[in-house]
């Protein structure tokens, strides 16, 4: 409906189109009947042709009606609404802008970005809305604080009147902003306006989201299309606007994670860094620069990281003292720089301790596996083992062991059980060798239970490997297992000469399901099982199903594998960072989640103080320690800056004492690849919205208030005049040339 500069005129210039029908009613009234012989002629050739004269009669007195008609308006101006200016009618027009502040939004090119396009769009936004004529509010969330508004946070503006002071009000709160370091999505700001003060009843509520629309959020949009959907139906008007020009090429440092070994003070150590390139090209002599505690070390050279593809390397530390460690890789500068930083922190003890049972009291087994795990000397693998019977299972705490053998064991009571099988569950590593004390039926009935109990295979008993004089082909075949991967190609001779004699054969027919995390590493020459593994809880369980010894027993001669053969020390080795990890699991923290740390009431005092990143600007925050049913917890919430975090806790006698944790970005928001407007429609079917790019949103005051119709409506009046004039005269009476020379 348009509106109009001078809407007074239409009170007083509209009634003047009655004008003309008032001139013809005088003009009847002033009319005299004159009898006339003469006029009878003329009054029967008037009644024949007195439809087509009342005709151009009544058209000649519409079109003098719409000459002024079309004055009048002309004087009014009247303005009808273009899209953007049809949004700010109503009787009051709340503005609810959800800015996206993920850091995807530092795409940059040129001397712009994504992010300040975005900035741009509220202004001109706010400035549209200040120059009404009705009431206009404004409210401003970003992204990143939509989470938390259910635990107190407020949009950086709500239901804000925009006056004349509003603009200087904005410009104070955009100008400062930057892009956060979250991967905040735009689901949870559309929920967040739930949590928003209720619409009133004179409100109508117009919803921007200001993003880049990448195509990770978008590509299956459950939760998105139930938030708009929930919008579209309770009347708010939707407009999503773009402010990334294209796809832009993109690196991130997706990764960098401590490799499979033993973590310990002394022992070399492999750490993994990932590259992901989430471009359309290959990116070649890409270079990550490394800091290891602060301290710079030689750079890492990918020398080719496939379009779309994850590129993995490896580099040894070797960290002399023990306790917390930082590593620190970067890469050069690109479309985002968010996802070009990565930290770790690892904690280094001075040894890892790993627990040995031998069910035999001669404890030959063990002297072997522990003197492969620790040799001694000036070696050093980090590890110290601890020798004991069964028994300690149940009279001591095993939490602090790394990992747990059991070898050549008879039985275990139900308490060594229960507590063996709570450690794995925790997440203990658990190795399993047998022996010839070890029964078939002891294994099945309490440690294997059909599959639901800590041993990953059921067991027929001791067999024999019979000896290949033909083939003579290697008793062991190994899979690429972690544990075996390093005996793969030529460098397997040592696996080769290894001689089993004799082992625990499976049950016939026994297979692991596919659906089970059971799995045979390594098989002997007649395929029958040689390792198995399988999850137990959070824990990993190995059973080599030979004795971890080769000296004689009872039985005869089992293998000949730990006698003077390198690659038992190596598989040991293996076979202890392979179980060792579950107690390792990925210690990566995202941004923006909180930091709990417990606090043990009884050594140290409930106040923890939080030292914040360097890139954060440093600081430091005091939490006191809060009950749950974990214990006392100190939480950290304000975790949305990556880097390493200290936390603080102080002794009961005055001792401090440092943990250190590294939180960083989560690497798939540095995916640029977005959804165009076509591929948005696809996903939205059905939900009402307007999609815009971030340059087609103009402050143009005279645009806003729509198209002036006066300069139409003067040529419209001119067109109306000159039809009038011309069938005015065809409706009149004119006598011709001739007549009137007579």
């Amino acid at each position: 409906m348009p509106s109009f500069v001078h809407e007074s005129l239409l009170w007083w210039g509209l009634p003047l189109v009655g004008l003309p029908i008032l001139i013809h009613l005088i003009n009847l009234m002033r009319h005299h009947r004159v009898k006339w012989a003469a006029m009878e002629f003329l009054l029967q050739s008037q009644q024949r042709h007195q439809k087509s004269v009342l005709f151009k009669q009544l058209l000649l007195l519409l079109l003098r009606m719409a000459a002024i008609a079309a004055v009048v308006l002309m004087l009014a101006q009247p303005l009808v609404r273009n899209q953007w200016g049809a949004i700010f009618g109503g009787s009051k027009t709340h503005h609810i802008v959800l800015l996206d502040d993920s850091f995807s939004m530092s795409d940059h090119w040129a001397d712009t970005s994504g992010f300040e396009q975005a900035k741009q769009v509220v202004e001109r936004l706010a400035a549209q809305a200040g120059h009404q004529d009705t009431p206009q509010i404004f409210t401003l969330l970003r992204f990143s604080r939509a989470r938390r508004l259910v635990r107190g946070t407020h949009p950086d503006l709500v239901e804000e009147p925009v006056d004349a002071n509003f603009p200087a009000r904005l410009d104070q709160v955009l100008g400062p902003l930057r892009t956060s370091e979250t991967a905040a999505e735009p689901a949870d700001a559309l929920e967040a306006v739930d949590y928003l003060p209720p619409k009133a009843q004179d409100e109508d509520r117009v919803i921007y989201i200001v993003s880049d629309f990448r195509a990770k959020d978008w590509q299956e949009p459950v939760a998105l299309r139930k938030s708009l959907r929930h919008l579209d139906e309770s009347g708010a008007q939707i407009h999503l606007v773009n402010c990334v020009d294209a796809m832009h090429p993109n690196l991130a440092i997706a990764a960098l994670r401590p490799g499979p070994g033993t973590r310990a003070a002394g022992v070399p150590l492999l750490v993994e860094v990932s590259l992901r390139n989430f471009g359309s090209a290959s990116a070649r002599q890409v270079s990550v620069s490394l800091e290891e505690d602060d301290h710079a070390r030689p750079a890492i050279v990918f020398e080719d990281v496939p379009a779309g593809k994850l590129v993995t390397r490896r580099f040894p530390v070797l960290f002399t003292t023990a306790g917390g460690h930082e590593i620190t890789a970067r890469l050069q500068t690109d479309a985002v720089a968010t996802d070009n930083v990565r930290s770790l922190v690892i904690d280094v003890p001075k040894a890892v301790d790993v627990l040995v049972i031998d069910g035999d009291a001669k404890g030959q087994d063990a002297f072997f596996l522990a003197t492969a795990l620790a040799p001694g000397g000036k070696i050093t693998s980090g590890l110290r083992p601890l020798i004991e019977s069964a028994r300690y299972l149940r009279d001591h705490p095993l939490d602090s062991f790394e990992t747990i053998y059991l070898l050549n064991i008879a039985r275990l009571d139900p308490a060594e059980i229960a507590a063996i099988e709570a450690y794995a569950k925790a997440g203990g590593g658990v190795g399993f060798f047998l022996g010839d004390l070890s029964r078939a039926e002891f294994f099945n009935n309490e440690l294997y239970r059909d599959g639901q109990g800590l041993f990953p295979l059921p067991l027929a008993g001791p067999a024999e490997l019979l000896i290949d004089r033909l083939e003579k082909s290697p008793d062991l075949e190994v899979t690429d297992h972690p544990i075996f991967s390093v005996f793969a190609g030529e460098r397997n001779s040592f696996l080769n000469t290894v001689a089993i004699s004799r082992y625990f054969a499976a049950q016939k027919d026994w297979a692991p399901s596919s659906e089970s995390s059971t799995r045979v590493i390594a098989r002997l020459r007649n395929k029958a099982p040689f390792a198995v593994e399988h999850k137990f809880g959070e824990g990993r369980v190995v059973a080599i199903l030979t004795k971890a010894s080769p000296l004689e027993t009872s039985l005869g001669s089992w293998n000949n594998w730990g006698r003077d053969n390198p690659s038992y020390v190596v598989a040991m080795l293996e076979m202890q960072s392979y179980l060792s990890l579950s107690r390792h699991p990925d210690a990566t923290r995202l941004v923006g989640t909180p930091l709990d740390v417990p606090v043990d009431v009884a050594q140290y005092l409930p106040q923890v103080r939080f030292l914040m990143p360097r890139e954060a600007g440093g600081g430091s925050v005091a939490v006191d320690a809060g009950t749950s049913t974990a214990g006392h917890v100190a939480t950290l919430s304000d975790t949305d800056t990556s880097g390493i975090y200290q936390a603080q806790l102080t002794g009961t006698d005055a001792t401090q004492r440092v943990e250190r944790f590294a939180f960083n970005i989560d690497p798939d928001e540095g995916d640029l690849h977005q959804f165009n407007g076509e591929q948005l429609a696809s996903q939205l079917d059905g939900i009402r919205y307007q999609f815009h790019q971030a340059g087609d949103i103009h402050y143009n005051p005279q645009q806003l208030a729509g198209v002036n119709l006066s300069e139409s409506l003067l040529y419209l009046s001119l067109l109306v005049l000159l039809a009038e004039q011309l069938l005015a005269y065809a409706a009149s009476y004119h006598s011709s040339a001739k007549e009137g020379t007579r």
